[in-house]
């Protein structure tokens, strides 16, 4: 009923509420699906973590202590802004394989690779820290989620830049080529959970 209701047409003339409110509902029914159905269960944080550190290691050769240490981060940064611990997780693997002091030609730092220049405002602080980095890096991916209203394309603009994907075809096509190896890491974590 609660979907029916949400995407039950208006049958007069279609308003600039009923396009808002199908995007939002759009929105809200991705991050239902895809945050909500993350593998790790229920439970606390704590344990939690603990699947998700056995997975890491597991799915990606990550020395236990550096997955014992940053899956708490993950599994409390991802909680907080409604994103898949197992997408953070793969998003670290994509960008700097939990390697928390890496740095990119480009400027990005950390296990997420955040430009500091782009999300100094957003971001203070340190950026090579891991919790400020995962802290940074998911809100990052929640922004631009509810901004496109598709994980797939959320990852695309995390890679690129929402404007080099909007307006530049090689840039979108690299965007692309992009989530789909993060939805492939994605997969080998949850295979291994």
């Amino acid at each position: 009923m609660f979907f029916s209701y949400l995407f039950n047409p208006i049958k007069s003339k279609r308003s600039l509420f009923h396009s808002h409110s199908f995007k939002f509902s759009s929105i809200l029914l991705s991050t239902f699906l895809f945050a909500g159905c993350s593998s790790l269960g229920g439970g606390s944080i704590e344990k939690r973590a603990a699947k998700l550190s056995k997975g890491i290691q597991t799915a990606y050769s990550t020395p236990s202590s550096t997955a014992n240490r940053v899956s708490p981060l993950i599994v409390q940064h991802a909680q907080n802004q409604g994103v898949d611990p197992l997408l953070v997780a793969a998003v670290i693997r994509q960008e700097s394989t939990y390697r928390s002091q890496a740095t990119s030609p480009a400027g990005a730092v950390g296990l997420m690779q955040v430009i500091p220049r782009y999300w100094q405002q957003t971001c203070p602080g340190d950026l090579y820290n891991e919790s400020s980095n995962i802290q940074c890096g998911t809100y990052i991916l929640s922004k631009y989620n509810q901004s496109s209203g598709d994980w797939q394309k959320a990852l695309a603009y995390y890679n690129v830049g929402p404007s080099g994907y909007e307006n530049n075809r090689k840039m979108r096509k690299q965007g692309k080529r992009y989530a789909k190896q993060v939805k492939q890491h994605k997969k080998m974590l949850k295979d291994s959970l």
